[in-house]
């Protein structure tokens, strides 16, 4: 099982982070064409670029778990023409219908796809944060998605999650236990994750991130993303790990991009401090060892930035 484990492992990770390829699959909107990466369990792995036109915004992992009584989707996807892409994806590998949609978080390519499903008559869950944050921003993330999307947001509309949860929901499906939490405080209002105990895998969301750096966006704290990860997700121990963006993986490697980053970048930041350093001088911390991720350039000194304002007032 440990030699399977490893050799599924490196099969998924072998390829190199994708942010400078377009498209990896033209012939459908997906990026890419969906993997299965433990039996049973496949992912649509997104570009590690910003979303564009050429990825039409999938550049977030689309996932979905076949079990004997139906199919459960992990994240609606960035528009219902992206969600319809996925679903023909389904359709060829099982005659199982979609049973549910869950949503990781509120962003625009976890829930924009939510319309397509909804009109088919998928019951959508999510985090009660998440869908707060979709009903205060669902129309200002619409039309962001619109913006580079064009032609491809055509038949997408805001459509919040009917379902939701506040720490935890179990469901069993053909045998199949999924447990969907929410951890704890890290990237962004509501983040989900969805857990697989008796397969060791986890769905992380945008908990953990390893192929492109991590944004850290304005109002995140950082200290509790820490504080959730090292007492609610590493306790769990997945031995496969399906992160936000990126290629699956394994817990060692999301921890070295994501927990070992967000601690870095606190120390460094603590330093400038201490120093008595200004804000315009904390986007110039030292982060050189992580320049090789993707997005490093768009989003290094914003993160910089963003955990000085943070930690000023800790």
């Amino acid at each position: 099982m440990k030699r399977l484990a490893a050799l599924l492992i490196l099969a998924a990770t072998a390829a190199t982070a994708s942010e400078d390829i377009p498209d990896q699959y033209p012939q459908s909107e997906l990026y890419s064409k969906p993997v299965e990466f433990i039996p049973h369990v496949f992912t649509a792995i997104g570009a590690t670029a910003p979303p564009s036109y050429e990825n039409a915004g999938h550049n977030n992992n689309l996932s979905f778990i076949v079990t004997g009584e139906g199919v459960v989707v992990v994240n609606g996807g960035a528009s219902a023409r992206l969600a319809a892409a996925l679903h023909a994806e389904i359709r060829a590998v099982t005659d199982q219908p979609v049973v549910l949609v869950i949503n990781e978080n509120g962003q625009g390519h976890a829930m924009l796809g939510n319309s397509y499903w909804r009109d088919l008559g998928v019951d959508i869950l999510a985090h009660v944060d998440a869908v707060e944050e979709t009903r205060k921003n669902g129309d200002f993330i619409l039309q962001g998605m619109q913006a580079y999307n064009r032609d491809r947001a055509e038949g997408t509309r805001v459509e919040h999650a009917n379902r939701t949860f506040e720490e935890s929901h179990d469901l069993t499906l053909g045998g199949v236990h999924i447990q969907v939490l929410h951890l704890g405080p890290a990237h962004d209002p509501g983040d989900a994750q969805v857990w697989l105990p008796d397969w060791g895998l986890m769905i992380t969301g945008d908990i953990a991130f390893h192929e492109r750096m991590l944004p850290i966006f304005e109002g995140t704290c950082t200290k509790c993303w820490i504080e959730t990860w090292e007492t609610r997700l590493e306790p769990l121990a997945p031995v496969y790990v399906i992160p936000g963006h990126g290629h699956p993986t394994n817990l060692a490697q999301v921890r070295r991009y994501t927990h070992d980053y967000l601690v870095d970048l606190r120390e460094k930041i603590a330093e400038h401090i201490d120093s008595g350093g200004d804000l315009a001088g904390a986007y110039y911390v030292d982060q050189s060892a992580w320049s090789h991720l993707d997005t490093f350039e768009e989003l290094a000194t914003k993160n910089a930035g963003r955990v000085f304002e943070e930690m000023e007032w800790e």
